[in-house]
Parts: C-alpha cells; sequence; structure tokens
C-alpha cells in the first residue's frame, strides 16, 4: 500500500465555469523513491459547522438546519458537500492538482443554506479521500488508498459568494410542485404581472396586510 499524504492549500473561485464552481489546490506526497503512476480518487468534503462561532442573525438563519441554538450541542453535526472524482497524473515524491467542485444555489440543499446563512469569516471544510493507487519503479502495482486519508482547509465565505454572485447575482431559487407552479402562473397571467418577482412581491404584500389574493 502506498503511504500517500494530502494536504489542501488554497480554495479559490472559477471564473471560466459553465456554474458556480470552487477550485481547491490540493498537495499529496508520497516516499521519495516511490514511483506513483496514477490515483484515481473519490474525494468527499464535508462541512464541520462545529468548528466555528456565529452571530445571533447566523443563528437565526441556521434554525432550519440545526434548531435553537440551545440544542447545538448535539445537532451541530458534519453537512455533506460534495463528491467529486479526480484523477491525478504521474508523479515521484510530489504533486499539487486542482480539485474542481461544483456547487448549487438550490436553497434546499443543506449545504447551499448553510453557506447563504453567513455574513462572513471561513467555513471549515473536511476533505477524505478514498480510490486506487497505480504505483511502482517498473510495471504498477494497485493498491488501495487508505480510508483514513483527509485534509482540512478553512475556506473564506466570500469565495462561495464570488462563485455564486458570478452566475446568479442578487438571486436565489426555489423549487416548487407543478400545481403550484401551475396556480403561480395562472395568478401571474390574471394580474398581468411582468416577472416572477413582481408576482411573489404582490402577493407577500398582502399577506402582510392581511388581504386575499385572486
Amino acid at each position: 500500500m502506498t503511504a500517500l499524504a494530502f494536504a489542501c492549500t488554497g480554495v479559490r473561485s472559477d471564473p471560466y465555469a459553465a456554474g458556480p464552481t470552487l477550485v481547491f489546490r490540493l498537495r499529496i506526497t508520497a516516499p521519495a523513491d516511490t514511483r506513483v503512476h496514477a490515483l484515481a480518487l473519490q474525494c468527499q468534503l464535508r462541512i464541520e459547522p462545529g468548528r466555528r462561532p456565529y452571530g445571533d442573525t447566523e443563528g437565526e438563519r441556521l434554525t432550519d438546519l440545526f434548531g435553537e441554538r440551545q440544542r447545538w450541542a448535539t445537532t451541530l453535526n458534519p453537512v455533506q458537500f460534495a463528491t467529486v472524482p479526480l484523477l491525478v497524473p504521474g508523479f515521484t515524491g510530489g504533486t499539487e492538482i486542482d480539485l474542481s467542485v461544483p456547487c448549487t444555489y438550490d436553497q434546499e440543499v443543506a449545504s447551499a443554506r448553510y453557506f447563504r446563512a453567513l455574513d462572513g469569516g471561513e467555513v471549515p471544510l473536511l476533505l477524505l479521500f478514498s480510490g486506487t493507487a497505480f504505483s511502482g519503479p517498473g510495471g504498477f502495482q494497485v493498491s488501495p488508498v487508505p480510508w483514513d486519508r483527509e485534509a482540512r482547509v478553512r475556506m473564506p465565505v466570500r469565495v462561495w459568494q464570488e462563485a455564486i454572485d458570478r452566475h446568479f447575482p442578487g438571486s436565489g431559487w426555489l423549487r416548487l410542485p407543478e400545481d403550484v407552479m401551475d396556480e403561480l402562473l395562472a395568478y401571474r397571467s390574471r394580474r398581468a404581472l411582468p416577472s416572477w418577482e413582481a408576482t411573489v412581491r404582490e402577493l407577500l404584500t398582502a399577506a402582510a396586510i392581511g388581504g386575499t389574493v385572486r
């Protein structure tokens, strides 16, 4: 089994990706005399919410994920962010490579709700690695990447915000059942409203003043 070590040296948003994407810079090292022909990796990323403090406003936004603050000692559990494959070309001793991670602004996804709830600071992330190593001085040996290989990084919240704002500036996303969408579309048509924003704002205004909508 090849003795591998992983570290994450930084994270940035990708300005050229087709959708919101974070790029994690990984450093992978092996014993100096070991030739690694390739690594076929699975990289799992988890948010570790218990490893940072939260302001009062952030705490209120996180209630739907973790409950009331007095319960956080038992509810502030890791949140799954992503699982992505990575093929690492051959190297001897060590190498650095980018891990591209697509992200979503779908507010029904727990990780997106978590990121959006934060005003600033850093997000503690744990990267877990598994897969297969192809190594050896000639030909190659096939061995599994040990399950305990991991790396931690603290990602600035602004990096996630940059990735989202580059594609969906000042916007959010809401998924609704088809029957609700049909009702909303019918309401918008009856009222001759110019946009979905205008439709929702009119409904919110009517609800705030206790009126009825038709």
